[in-house]
């Protein structure tokens, strides 16, 4: 029996990530990325997180079910799990606090998004099944450079 209910809104995409040891996921969602428990399925080991920023996200204990090909470390290889939050500085004081390093440090980053350019201040983490996760906050918009 599961224990909650999911966010509202409930998300119309979000990541489902499969981890080898749920407790110490679920521990670095919730403790170091700020997330909380919308919903539990104990007996699955299966949390529906969300972050109060709005992000959502699914974690599960490896259960054979739906694995396209091996698992090996770093899990998640060519994906990003993008995070925005309200506040990039309080999201990487509190990664430092946890003693977790950056894959990438944190950074204030303008990208092309066709029309014109958007800034973001971003920094790039592992979590503990080396999924690779962006933590970031929207800065602002600015004509495309000529």
């Amino acid at each position: 029996m599961g224990i909650g209910a999911p966010p509202a809104p409930w998300a119309m995409g979000m990541a489902e990530m499969m981890v080898t040891d749920y407790p110490v996921s679920l521990r670095f969602w919730t403790g170091v990325l700020g997330f909380a428990v919308a919903f539990e399925r104990p007996a699955q080991r299966l949390a529906c997180l969300a972050h109060p920023d709005g992000a959502q996200v699914m974690i599960y204990q490896r259960d054979g079910d739906w694995e396209t090909g091996p698992m090996e470390y770093p899990f998640g290889r060519g994906m990003v799990v993008q995070v925005y939050v309200r506040d990039a500085r309080a999201a990487e004081a509190a990664v430092r606090a946890a003693g977790v390093p950056f894959y990438v440090e944190p950074r204030e980053k303008w990208r092309d998004w066709g029309d014109r350019m958007g800034g973001q201040q971003e920094f790039l983490l592992q979590d503990p099944d080396g999924y690779l996760v962006m933590v970031a906050e929207r800065i602002g918009e600015r004509p495309l450079d000529s």
